[in-house]
């Protein structure tokens, strides 16, 4: 049976998770081993508990006990699950709950680029993505259009914050994912260096004169690419495309000059993800 817990004192501290920690106080709260994250929806939390993430307790709207979250609740038997009516819950958030389940999981502790490239043909490389909806919709993107694994520098976006997440349908606990980070994989190098070593051919989205077309017959034959979408606005740093191996347009018409970055990741990863 499932720990069924009424609120009634919205200070109590095992609600701070939910109510009045942010995602970075989050990403630190068992420092120096790995944070927590909140998962919202009962889609994104299956997924999650799919991948093997450790639940540690859910916050939910009382109706969804035997509706929505009823399937999460039997596979989480023994975590304490906090319930209310709607307007309570969203009294003490401060906001809505628009998918009326909310659930905090342990982090796992994430792999080095080396494992995340190892079995990979097609990988998304993120260099400073900082909104969490882009970096949600790019990774949905990402899974469905045939990429084998994400890599983001260290000014992206977290992928677990929870509107990440959620935008991403769960996705970002389908296909696998870590960050660039420290010497021997640092953004842009020696992390560029690393991934041609692996053999993987890097492709800059860039909006250049002497860029290739995306479905040039050469790009398309290469056995390994690396995808690499640049920052909103300013796009890709100049020593990034300077070190890659192609630079790569997507044609407009309309004198339309660029995409939003997320629609752009769903373009580049239907043509550069075919099988062939």
């Amino acid at each position: 049976m499932p720990n069924i817990i009424e609120i009634t004192d919205f200070s109590a501290p095992e609600l701070d998770i939910y109510a009045r920690l942010s995602e970075v106080q989050l990403l630190h709260f068992y420092e120096p081993d790995q944070g927590i994250f909140i998962a919202e929806s009962p889609k994104v939390i299956e997924r999650a508990l799919d991948a093997g993430y450790v639940p540690i307790s859910l916050l939910l709207e009382r109706k969804h006990i035997d509706g929505q979250a009823h399937e999460i609740l039997a596979r989480c038997p023994d975590i304490p699950v906090y319930t209310a009516d709607f307007d309570i819950l969203t009294q003490l958030t401060g906001f809505a709950l628009t998918r009326g389940v909310l659930c905090a999981m342990r982090r796992h502790r994430l792999p080095d680029v080396a494992q995340v490239c190892a079995n990979a043909r097609r990988i998304a490389v993120l260099e400073n993505v900082m909104n969490p909806t882009n970096v949600g919709a790019i990774f949905r993107s990402a899974a469905a259009l045939n990429m084998d694994a994400v890599l983001l520098t260290p000014g992206c976006s977290d992928p677990l914050y929870r509107r990440a997440s959620r935008v991403s349908m769960g996705t970002v606990f389908q296909i696998p994912w870590t960050y660039f980070d420290g010497e021997i994989a640092g953004w842009p190098q020696p992390g560029i260096g690393l991934l041609q070593s692996l053999g993987f051919k890097m492709v800059a989205m860039a909006l250049r004169n002497d860029s290739v077309h995306i479905d040039d017959p050469k790009l398309m034959a290469e056995e390994k690419l690396a995808v690499i979408l640049g920052t909103e606005g300013d796009g890709l740093a100049d020593c990034t495309i300077a070190d890659c191996d192609y630079t790569v347009r997507i044609p407009m018409s309309h004198g339309v000059d660029s995409l939003n970055v997320a629609a752009a990741s769903a373009v580049a990863f239907w043509q550069l993800g075919k099988r062939h």
